[in-house]
């Protein structure tokens, strides 16, 4: 299909009057801002970032980092289930093998040789935290990550836990399980019981 268009006039061929409906929307918002103390960011709440932080909402999905439990103790055993669901495949760790690190807990086999994530892959989907059985890793609230080179965005091991901190107390686990205590301990009615 040809369609057939129509010449620009002189004026629209100057751009003129689209250069001038810019200017205006310019002026308004510095007479806005300058003269009656109006802010965009203040309206929307947001302040003036970076010298204030911005107020992360509940329920926001930042960085993901490495927890300790309360001894300080690493809590990932390198089961990998979090390199396994990894969508972009942003997070890589290396098992320890024979001749590895022990766990530095007594109730785990073994921690990881390396663990990186890649923050510059990383989608902030938060299923490394579902998935994993030990709770070792979460999202934080951190939405601020710069660098200056690419290497400085792939965070080891080490970065991870610094940054991540201590975790006591969260048990997701324990929900489930309280459940399944519940389904095993079901009352069965007589008139359940087929004859």
């Amino acid at each position: 299909m040809i369609v057939d268009r129509k010449p620009l006039t002189f004026w629209e061929r100057l751009y003129l009057p689209a250069i001038w409906g810019g200017f205006k929307v310019t002026w308004r918002h510095f007479a806005n801002s300058v003269f009656r103390g109006h802010n965009t960011a203040k309206e929307l709440g947001d302040g003036y970032y970076p010298e204030v932080p911005w107020k992360v909402a509940e329920g926001y999905r930042g960085a993901p980092y490495l927890v300790r439990d309360q001894d300080g103790n690493t809590k990932c055993v390198s089961c990998q289930l979090c390199e396994f669901v990894c969508p972009p495949k942003a997070i890589r760790i290396i098992p320890p093998g024979d001749s590895g690190l022990k766990a530095d807990r007594a109730n785990a086999e073994k921690m990881p040789k390396e663990f990186e994530i890649n923050m510059l892959r990383c989608i902030f989907c938060g299923f490394c935290q579902e998935v994993c059985p030990e709770e070792a890793i979460f999202l934080q609230k951190d939405y601020s990550l710069t660098a200056l080179t690419r290497g400085e965005m792939i965070y080891d091991k080490e970065k991870l836990l610094a940054l991540g901190g201590t975790h006591a107390g969260i048990q997701k686990w324990k929900q489930k399980a309280d459940e399944a205590k519940e389904q095993e301990t079901f009352p069965v009615k007589p008139e359940m019981i087929r004859p």
